[in-house]
């Protein structure tokens, strides 16, 4: 079935959740939330804050007495926390602690003909195997992931991607709508979630730990990280355009060099290399990409644009 993306951004005050029509009301929504690290807090702390009864557990006990203090009801096991509601949310550290949960027989029997929502980071193909055991127990299965940080859970910053059945995602919404910011469903592959995750912070650490090699190079020739970065802000707002130009050469199979060749970007890499190795700087990250591009010119890409490095680090092709 080919992909689709719907893309909806929560408005519905949070006081509103279980208001019905002509002034009255419908029974309180209900949720579980299992996992309760900073994230996992996080989204039952939503939760509550919109009116939803909220129960809640966590595989270390004793991190629920401030949300229960707020209203939760800690649940005294995984199997009594799932059958509180019809859907329960998943926030752990990767999917082996997760199956440690949800693949109990007690949880697992708990779950039948209710839907799980997985909240928790690991890779497409671990979306895809639990979505299997999903369907195989009767239990409905969306994955998920979160894009930003704690502290927007609950505000219009947060930023939620979803992939499974657009059915099931669309009946969930309303609950899912509570914690705030945009919601995104990204298509019926249950893996696309994960990988738009996956990619995505690759590009976020990529960034960061050049940053962070940038002021120690910078350090090194006694330049303050304070001096520095202002102008490596001023390179940071030059990528947006450069992402939108990238992306349309990828999908086009063309990949121009004009302005910028690989060769040219691989004379400044060796310069950046020389440099920190001459501080004793470990300039390994950036030799791994100077490999890439070297490869690139050997293959007689030298006049291509960088984006040329997607199908050279592709071994498929």
């Amino acid at each position: 079935m080919p992909a689709h993306t719907e893309q909806h951004t929560a408005t519905t005050p949070a006081s509103s959740v279980s208001s019905g029509a002509a002034g009255g009301t419908t029974p309180t929504p209900t949720v579980t939330v299992l996992g309760l690290g900073p994230m996992g807090r996080a989204l039952a702390g939503a939760f509550l804050d919109a009116g939803l009864r909220t129960t809640v557990w966590n595989r270390t006990p004793g991190r629920d007495g401030e949300l229960v203090a707020r209203g939760a009801i800690g649940a005294g096991s995984a199997a009594e926390a799932v059958a509180a509601s019809p859907l329960t949310v998943v926030c752990v550290v990767n999917y082996d602690a997760s199956d440690a949960i949800l693949r109990t027989p007690a949880v697992t029997e708990a779950l039948k003909g209710r839907t799980v929502v997985n909240l928790t980071a690991d890779t497409p193909h671990r979306a895809r195997d639990t979505a299997a055991w999903a369907a195989e127990h009767g239990v409905g299965y969306l994955d998920g992931a979160i894009m930003t940080p704690t502290p927007t859970i609950g505000t219009p910053d947060g930023v939620f991607l979803y992939s499974g059945d657009a059915d099931l995602h669309r009946a969930q919404r309303p609950v899912l709508d509570a914690l705030g910011g945009t919601h995104t469903h990204l298509g019926e592959d249950i893996g696309r979630a994960a990988t738009f995750d996956v990619a995505l912070l690759d590009l976020f650490w990529t960034a960061i730990a050049g940053y962070t090699h940038a002021l120690a190079l910078a350090r090194a020739e006694g330049v303050s990280a304070r001096e520095l970065t202002p102008f490596a802000q001023g390179i940071a707002a030059i990528l947006p355009p450069l992402f939108e130009e990238g992306a349309k050469e990828v999908d086009s199979g063309r990949h121009s060099g004009e302005g910028n060749p690989l060769t040219s970007a691989l004379s400044t890499m060796t310069h950046i290399v020389e440099v920190s190795e001459s501080h004793g700087i470990d300039a390994s990250v950036m030799r791994s990409a100077e490999g890439f591009v070297r490869r690139a010119i050997a293959q007689g890409h030298g006049t291509d644009g960088f984006t040329r490095l997607t199908e050279v680090l592709d071994d498929r092709r």
